[in-house]
């Protein structure tokens, strides 16, 4: 739920830009500051003229994308958008079978017994989540199996964090939720079922796939996501790029709600990434100062980790 700085939100506005170029279009028309952009592009351009010697806008956004190297894909008609770029995701997760560390194993083991004195659920308002579509809104099927983890922070409270989730919102665009959410103590609050759909993340890709449910919305992972979010220190309660970093009671807590899943719905340990990374806009940075050593060593306590990698 982190801002990033300035110069990546006016990256994510050229993206838009560029996959709605008409939109575009009308909009530096019926702008007073357009005339100066224009002004300075055409300046450095050899771009072709109209007939009252000015670059036509439409023209003049193709000559900067052909700059950029970047091309539009045009869909057929009847076809699902495709999510304008694939990132690639090294997962710092890596494969561990032995130097287990048996206090973490039985601290973790220990505390799975206990479960009932840690975790509960609270049902939040049901305008906050919704069903896994098994088509899209141009009619394609979808495979609604959770197949990504995706990690979020919650900046302030964790009481602030559910109380946002306990008020209906009927407008789509406010609409915001987790499947799990960890406090600072350890507690686990379970707010969205895993077979149903949280809406941890809006304009989103993992892997080159997202899912658009509402033409009014452009793509995201929710339909295939697992959400899960940490709720942030003191010293994060700010747009800063760091923090002081989560609790030991958090990473222990979390290892056991990620091993869980990873064993209900067979995840890859890989599967596991973070908001900042499925974030197509470049606006999010959560979670932030992640140690993921600290999860490593849990999940691999755990037995989660010395599966076969992926080939």
């Amino acid at each position: 739920m982190v801002r990033v700085p300035l110069n990546r939100t006016l990256q994510s506005a050229w993206q838009r830009c560029r996959r709605h170029p008409w939109a575009t279009v009308g909009i530096m028309a019926t702008a007073a500051v357009g005339t100066s952009a224009v002004i300075v592009l055409s300046g450095s351009s050899g771009s072709p003229l109209q007939a009252d010697g000015r670059t036509s806008l439409l023209e003049l956004l193709e000559q900067v994308s052909r700059e950029r190297g970047q091309t539009q894909d045009v869909a057929p008609i009847g076809s699902s958008p495709q999510p304008p770029f694939a990132r690639s995701w090294s997962s710092p997760l890596s494969r561990q079978c032995s130097g287990i560390d048996p206090a973490v194993r039985r601290r973790l083991e220990s505390l799975l017994h206990r479960e009932a004195s840690w975790r509960a659920t609270v049902a939040i308002d049901p305008t906050n989540f919704g069903v896994r579509h098994a088509e899209d809104a141009f009619g394609q099927p979808l495979d609604t199996t959770p197949r990504v983890v995706v990690l979020h922070e919650t900046v302030y409270s964790l009481n602030s964090a559910v109380n946002t989730f306990l008020t209906p919102h009927p407008r789509d665009e406010d609409q915001v939720s987790y499947h799990t959410l960890i406090g600072l103590n350890g507690e686990v609050l379970d707010l969205v079922p895993p077979t149903k759909r949280a809406f941890g993340a809006g304009y989103s890709a993992f892997l080159g796939e997202w899912a658009i449910t509402n033409k009014r919305f452009e793509g995201s992972v929710n339909n295939f996501a697992l959400h899960l979010s940490l709720e942030t220190p003191w010293s994060g309660a700010n747009s800063n790029s760091s923090h002081s970093g989560y609790t030991r009671q958090q990473y222990d807590a979390m290892a056991l709600v990620l091993s869980d899943w990873i064993k209900t719905f067979n995840l890859p340990p890989a599967a596991i990434t973070t908001h900042r990374h499925v974030d197509i806009g470049g606006e999010r940075s959560d979670p932030r100062s992640f140690n993921w050593s600290a999860l490593q060593s849990r999940l691999a306590a755990l037995g989660d980790l010395c599966v076969a990698e992926a080939p």
